[in-house]
Formats: C-alpha cells, sequence, structure tokens
C-alpha cells in the first residue's frame, strides 16, 4: 500500500493555458525518485488539480508513470465536483498506472456528510487502487470527524487518510482517538508541513509533503528522525525550516513552491492565473529561507 512514509507532493509545471509542461514535470519525478522518496502525490492540490482539465490531468499521470518507471509509488488526487467524473478520473489514474488515488470531497453547494459518504463509496467502488481520504478544510470547507472516518473505513479500498496536523501538544491524543476507531491496517498520514513531523512522532504513518516535492533530501532527514521517534533530531531540523515554514503561512505554500522551482532552474511555470507569482523582494525572502535548509 502507498499510503506509508514521506510522500512528495511536486508543482505541476503549465503554460498559460493550462497545457501540462510534461518535460519540466519529468525533470521534478526523476528528482524525487534518486531522492527515495516513499511515494509521489501527484495532482494534489500543491499539483493544481483544480486548475487542469481531465484530459490534461491525464497527460500528467501517463508522464509521471513514464518519468517514475515503477521505482516510487504514484498516487493520484483524483477529485471533481461530480462523482461521475471523479470516478471517471479514478478509472484514468488507474489505467494510465497510478498505485493509489486521494480524493477530497471539492464542491461548490456545502456538502453533507451522507453526501460525502455516498460519493467516497462510489469513487472507491470505480476502480481496484486503494484510495486515501483528503481531509482539507481549508479549500474545501469540509471536515470529516472521527465518526465519519471510521464510517468510511470499513468501504473496500478506502484505505487511509490524509488528515491536517494538529499542533504538537494535541497530536498524541488526537492520533489515539482515531486510530481506536479504524483498522490497523488503515493508514493515517498528515499534511501541513510545519506540524507533520511533530504529528508523525505522535504515531502517524504518513507525511503528505509540499517542501517534500521540491526539496527531498533534507525533508527525507526530517521524516525519517521522526519515524525514529527521534524528538530532539526532529526539533533540531524543524528549526531549519521554520523560516520556510513562516512563509508557508504567510504567503501560502502554494506560491511558495511554484517560486522555489522557478529560482532553482527547474521550471519556468508561473501558478494558474489568477493566482500571480510572488514578487521579487519575496522570492528573495524565500530563497534566503531555501539556503538555511541546505546550509
Amino acid at each position: 500500500m502507498p499510503f506509508r512514509g514521506l510522500s512528495a507532493f511536486p508543482i505541476t509545471p503549465m503554460d498559460q493555458h493550462g497545457r501540462v509542461r510534461t518535460d519540466e514535470l519529468a525533470v521534478l519525478l526523476r528528482r524525487l525518485a534518486e531522492a527515495g522518496v516513499d511515494s509521489v502525490g501527484l495532482l494534489g492540490s500543491t499539483g493544481s488539480y483544480m486548475y487542469l482539465s481531465r484530459s490534461e490531468r491525464l497527460r500528467a499521470v501517463e508522464a509521471a508513470a513514464e518519468a517514475l518507471s515503477g521505482r516510487t509509488p504514484l498516487i493520484v488526487s483524483i477529485g471533481a465536483l461530480r462523482t461521475d467524473e471523479a470516478e471517471a478520473l479514478a478509472r484514468d489514474a488507474e489505467t494510465a498506472g497510478a498505485n493509489g488515488l486521494l480524493l477530497a470531497p471539492v464542491s461548490y453547494i456545502p456538502l453533507t456528510e451522507e453526501e460525502v459518504f455516498q460519493h467516497f463509496s462510489a469513487v472507491a467502488g470505480a476502480t481496484g487502487l486503494p484510495l486515501c481520504i483528503y481531509n482539507n478544510p481549508a479549500t474545501t470547507h469540509f471536515s470529516f470527524d472521527n465518526a465519519l472516518l471510521q464510517r468510511l473505513s470499513g468501504i473496500p479500498n478506502i484505505r487511509a487518510v490524509k488528515n491536517p496536523a494538529p499542533s504538537a501538544a494535541e497530536a498524541p491524543e488526537r492520533h489515539r482517538a482515531l486510530q481506536s476507531l479504524v483498522p490497523a491496517e488503515f493508514a493515517i498520514g498528515y499534511s501541513g508541513d510545519w506540524l507533520a513531523a511533530d504529528a508523525v512522532l505522535a504515531g502517524g504513518v504518513a507525511w503528505y509533503s509540499v517542501i517534500g516535492g521540491l526539496l527531498p533530501e533534507p525533508t527525507l532527514k526530517l521524516m525519517r528522525a521522526a519515524e525514529a521517534g527521534d524528538a530532539a533530531e526532529v526539533a533540531h531540523l524543524n528549526g531549519r525550516f521554520a523560516p520556510l515554514w513562516t512563509l508557508f503561512r504567510e504567503l501560502s505554500s502554494y506560491r511558495v513552491v511554484h517560486a522555489i522551482a522557478n529560482e532553482l532552474g527547474l521550471t519556468r511555470a508561473d501558478p494558474p492565473r489568477p493566482i500571480l507569482p510572488l514578487g521579487t523582494a519575496d522570492r528573495q525572502r524565500v530563497m534566503a529561507a531555501v539556503a538555511a535548509i541546505q546550509a
């Protein structure tokens, strides 16, 4: 099952018309495979999935499967407004070579819990791939409580959750509370880079990482320290990341990683409009934070 360890989420380089630059995407993905990340998370929020057409998402998955060549498990986000669209995206991903699926309850009309349950049940049954629940209330405005996660964990193929990481103080109790309700093999992982390592220390089995998609080596060091239960090393390494975590929260991680990818010469792609790229002063701040990590 691919939902363990460090899952690195790269950006999806695209031109101003929303066409994926597959050559640049392949460069990003080969770096991740060579670094030894545990999985690649394609077309997540960092990967601009909601800004891409179905055909461009398919091109991205096909390019990713070719670039990774089976070396690294590939998790593909398949969120869509309609259930039938998400089912079609799931089938596309399976056919193109994905190893797992990530599904968020994106919507325009706010969804009820029963609507979310029915949506996930239908999409999980559309393929034979394992599916991870993408709990991202900051963008979907829907939050999964433990009771709903317990109910969903009983559906065949739903094998994991990507939860927003709580504070370090809250993480142990909140992790244990959910763990007590779901099957032992159900993988509880976390996102929110500035809190995720502490959530792994508290028992989480996966870190779904934004910065891991661009700086895999230092991110892997932090993850391995957390997996080993080395709280002192986690604190030390998190300290080096701290300036970047501050900018993630201030400017949004989405804007920041697009800037880093360009400044490192890995892509020439700005975020899709209406999102604007960072200005010169903010880019300088971002790269100073990156230099602190790489020092």
